[in-house]
């Protein structure tokens, strides 16, 4: 039997980037095909695939600031949809793979493991570690801590005083697909740097900026991970 696999949200940034790879079995809805906020919309859709897995990237990121401003949609996109679709695959018994972000350890010391306290900053991360609450509740699951970013790094600014584990979306693929039988917390991410220096590898005329310009959103500093889980699996996999 195939092992069809169903990805929310695939008009997103990362969505697309894996919808371009054609892999067999891999569907992906639109809003009216598989609505996250429908409940009955998630189970006729998942039935009717015949789906074995779920890969979870629907909900709302950019800009943080509406997060703040609209926490009716932050919460409805990022928590009650991903709450939906547990109950929907725990209820089908389908697998489930959430990908959250580095965002909700505390970032202040970076190195963070998985099994670290978490502590968000800003209504994004809370969004994101409120979905990651529901998902845990679901032993068929995987929960995938990852710092990822658009080729080429889009803004004309970076960080130089901020400090995580950014990686290009595509580069996310080839590991992403090495993890996807597994079940629990996996940080993914690249080499622990500050954003400036990350985005400088790619434009040399990328500008500094520094985290205390930001006045409207809580950021924190170094949310960097400790990504020594991840490398073994890789390990044991190859």
């Amino acid at each position: 039997m195939k092992k069809n696999i169903v990805v929310t949200g695939g008009a997103g940034r990362f969505g697309k980037i894996l919808k371009e790879k054609k892999f067999k079995n891999f569907y992906f809805p639109n809003k009216s095909e598989l609505n996250i906020l429908k409940p009955n919309s998630i189970e006729n859709y998942l039935k009717g695939k015949k789906t074995k897995t779920v890969i979870h990237l629907a909900g709302l990121s950019r800009p943080l600031e509406k997060h703040e401003n609209n926490i009716a949609e932050s919460i409805s996109l990022n928590i009650v949809g991903t709450c939906n679709l547990v109950i929907i695959c725990q209820k089908l018994k389908i697998k489930l793979i959430y990908f959250s972000t580095s965002y909700v350890y505390p970032g202040t010391k970076g190195n963070y493991k998985e099994t670290d306290p978490l502590l968000p900053k800003n209504n994004y991360s809370w969004s994101k570690l409120g979905g990651e609450a529901a998902v845990q509740m679901y032993n068929n699951s995987l929960i995938i801590r990852a710092c990822m970013t658009e080729k080429p790094f889009i803004h004309k600014r970076a960080f130089s005083d901020v400090k995580l584990n950014f990686i290009f979306h595509e580069d996310v693929i080839p590991i992403m697909m090495k993890i996807l039988n597994r079940r629990g917390v996996i940080n993914l991410g690249g080499p622990t740097q500050t954003v400036y220096n990350f985005a400088k590898q790619y434009n040399r005329k990328i500008k500094k900026i520094s985290i205390k310009k930001l006045k409207n959103i809580k950021f924190p500093k170094n949310p960097s991970m400790n990504l020594n889980k991840l490398k073994n699996l890789i390990k044991k996999k190859t």
